[in-house]
């Protein structure tokens, strides 16, 4: 294996929740200030993902007051970042949503995804398995 690859494997850790593009996160970022330190909260929409293994990065849009737009990019693997929330699942079809930048107001928002839609597949697909379990025992009797 690369030593590159090693290294990188260091840094990666799995300690963050699953999110991609589309979802509303609050990234909680650690801000230096001289030699005092705090927690800032960043909470937004992820735009875009970006780059793989410890290069990986993710872009959040948040509008603040006044219908200003204000994106920043964050290194996924930073040290710098205490913890990422996950708020809102969206339900997209991109993975890019830089059109975001010229909407305001209500053309602005995404669909939430259904959660409920998706245990209710689960349900199904689990009772499907239990049937043909089922029937396989009944056939061998």
């Amino acid at each position: 294996m690369d030593k590159l690859k090693l290294a990188e494997q260091t840094i990666v850790k799995d300690e963050y929740p699953e999110f991609k593009t589309g979802d509303t996160v609050n990234v909680h970022y650690l801000v230096r200030e001289g030699d005092k330190e705090r927690i800032q909260k960043f909470e937004g929409l992820v735009i875009s993902r970006r780059g793989s293994g410890a290069n990986q990065t993710f872009m959040v849009r948040k509008v603040s007051a006044g219908n200003i737009g204000v994106e920043r990019v964050f290194p996924l693997y930073s040290p710098f970042i205490a913890k990422i929330e996950l708020k809102k699942q969206g339900d997209i079809k991109r993975s890019k949503l830089y059109y975001l930048r010229e909407r305001q107001g209500k053309s602005a928002r995404i669909k939430e995804k259904d959660q409920n839609a998706d245990r209710v597949r689960e349900l199904n697909k689990q009772a499907e398995a239990k049937a043909a379990a089922n029937n396989a025992a009944d056939e061998e009797e």
